[in-house]
């Protein structure tokens, strides 16, 4: 596939839109080798100053097609993921959560799902289905909000009490059916809830679902994992238990392969 600076030059510069190529440019900067950039080694990139690139990088992190990841640094976002660019930003983290999720679903035969999130959203970025008649099967590239799903309330746990009230500042959540939180104050309070026993239990539609999160080599939580199948199934507690410890197995298992080396083991569901 041709870069945006090959087709510049085989195309009629007169319709190009220079502001819209150099946003193009900032995004084939990030590969495989260079999965997070600075604002100077984006200018680098682009040949020019920090000051000239900075209302690039920060019109690309507002849309979602860029993510800060500390002060100085950006990685590509979840929305270049969604819209289906080329190189894609979660592509290694699909590839080794993958055997893990097939794993877990032959050993559970229950629906396995892997799930990341943009903003107030979830996304679902990979399912493994069981094959059994009564399953849950979320298609991948769906989104649903984070307060209605386990995926989304462990993913809201990667967030302290200040972005997380700055996140749902002018969200409306009054309007949730139970068991979402109708409130801000009730949100914060369930949140944390979740972080502190590490994993996330929710039941909808005649499903429960049990989710846990996934770190990086920097501790970050990147992504969410779960465990879904029908009441019947799940209602037991010693279903809950076994499920629940083979989540967190294979949820430990895809977190070391990305690099991370935890601190202290988390709590299971029961």
């Amino acid at each position: 596939m041709n870069s945006v600076a090959e087709a510049t030059a085989d195309s009629d510069s007169d319709y190009l839109v220079p502001a819209l190529l150099r946003g193009l440019r900032v995004l084939e900067l990030f590969g495989p080798e260079r999965r997070l950039l600075t604002m100077q080694d984006i200018a680098d990139g682009l040949g020019g100053s920090t000051s000239s690139v900075y209302r690039i990088v920060m019109t690309l992190t507002e849309l979602g097609y860029l993510e800060r990841h500390s002060k100085t640094e950006y990685g590509l976002g979840i929305k270049v993921v969604s819209q289906g660019f080329a190189y894609l930003a979660s592509r290694d983290l699909v590839d080794i959560a993958q055997p893990h999720l097939e794993r877990l679903r032959d050993v559970t035969s229950l629906s396995c799902h892997l799930g990341v999130r943009d903003r107030t959203e979830v996304v679902y970025l990979y399912r493994a289905m069981a094959s059994q008649r009564l399953t849950v099967n979320v298609p991948v590239g769906t989104r649903l909000p984070c307060t209605r799903t386990a995926l989304g309330r462990v993913l809201l746990g990667g967030l302290d009490e200040e972005a997380l009230s700055a996140l749902y500042q002018y969200e409306r959540l009054d309007d949730q059916p139970p068991p979402a939180p109708r409130t801000l104050p009730e949100l914060l309070r369930l949140v944390e809830e979740d972080r502190r026993q590490g994993w996330v239990l929710h039941r909808s539609d005649y499903s429960t679902a049990i989710a846990t999160g996934i770190r990086d080599h920097r501790g970050q939580l990147v992504a969410a994992l779960n465990v879904s199948g029908p009441d019947a199934v799940m209602d037991a507690a010693a279903t809950r238990e076994w499920v629940g410890a083979m989540l967190a197995e294979t949820a430990a298992r895809i977190a070391a392969e990305l690099g991370h080396r935890p601190q202290a083991d988390l709590p299971r569901p029961g």
